[in-house]
């Protein structure tokens, strides 16, 4: 362990880490860094902390824990602040960026419930109709110029938003998802059971990093979701950790290398959900991660707006 990450890049590395117990009827699978769950009907997810990615370049960090939630306040050189609230089960419920001069900006409010929603956080709508070509829809970040990888980042959802979502209902919800076109980071590979980016791959993701940047310097509220996946290869609850550490090493990288800010992106695994090629076996295009903005969908179809108060339907 070096400042609570996992020391080696396999999935097998993990295996004497893990930790497995039953709680209310749900399985959960502890691991130094992140939680597995599978549900009592055979539902499973994971959910991480991704506060590691912000001690990169910290002044100095705090936290306080009132009332069952954990603040965690990460102090940056130029002395400007990122306010991360964590729940009493580990959920993320606000980031915050607050400037040098004591300006706040909501980035995240995952404490949102629409008086719509119902029961836990998987929202059953039915599949966006997408108009747009198929290659704008899932750009190929191998084959798409800058401008379209740009484009897509800051392109509109491919229909009329009904509502605001919350982080976590955009997590486990993938119809909510799919009404944001997204790309394929094709032009990075992951060796099976692995988590690490080579070196010589990192630079591959230039164009995504100047993507990002361009479009959260336009709205520096904007969030992006990075998805991690895996091949049919192995067991679902090691292809779960594994996507996850992938989505957040591209996350780290494209902070570390790139500057991309690490409070404007979010990360989450799938493990073998979505495959992208239609094999049991080996497929290095199914070891992908995937970006997509959720603004809008945080934000109920109003990108550029914060979010409203609690309790509120934004404007249409």
């Amino acid at each position: 362990m070096v400042a609570g990450a996992v020391i080696g890049a396999t999935i097998a590395d993990l295996h004497n880490q893990r930790r497995e117990t039953i709680e209310g009827g749900r399985t959960v699978y502890t691991e130094p860094d992140r939680i597995i769950i599978r549900d009592p009907g055979g539902q499973a997810y994971v959910r991480g902390n991704d506060l590691y990615r912000f001690r990169y370049g910290a002044r100095d960090i705090r936290t306080d824990t009132v009332g069952g939630e954990t603040r965690t306040v990460v102090i940056r050189p130029d002395g400007s602040e990122i306010i991360t609230v964590v729940g009493a089960d580990g959920r993320l419920m606000r980031r915050i960026r607050r400037d040098p001069r004591g300006g706040e900006l909501i980035i995240i409010d995952n404490t949102y419930r629409d008086p719509q929603a119902v029961g836990g956080f998987y929202v059953d709508v039915p599949p966006p109709v997408v108009n747009i070509p198929y290659d704008r829809y899932i750009v190929d970040a191998q084959e798409a110029p800058p401008d379209v990888i740009y484009q897509t980042m800051v392109a509109p959802p491919v229909q009329r938003i009904e509502r605001r979502y919350s982080l976590d209902e955009i997590r486990y919800s993938p119809n909510v998802r799919m009404q944001m076109p997204s790309i394929d980071v094709n032009t990075i590979n992951f060796e099976t059971g692995s988590w690490t980016i080579p070196p010589d791959q990192a630079a591959r993701l230039q164009v995504i990093a100047d993507g990002l940047n361009q479009a959260i310097q336009r709205n520096p509220r904007a969030v992006f979701l990075i998805e991690g996946h895996t091949d049919a290869v192995g067991n679902e609850v090691d292809n779960l950790s594994l996507s996850d550490r992938r989505a957040q090493a591209a996350a780290e990288l494209l902070t570390q290398q790139f500057g991309v800010p690490a409070e404007n992106l979010t990360s989450q695994g799938y493990g073998e959900q979505y495959l992208k090629e239609q094999t049991q076996g080996p497929s290095a295009i199914n070891r992908r991660v995937t970006i997509r903005n959720i603004t809008p969908l945080l934000n109920g179809g109003q990108a550029s707006l914060p979010p409203p108060p609690p309790g509120t339907a934004p404007p249409r």
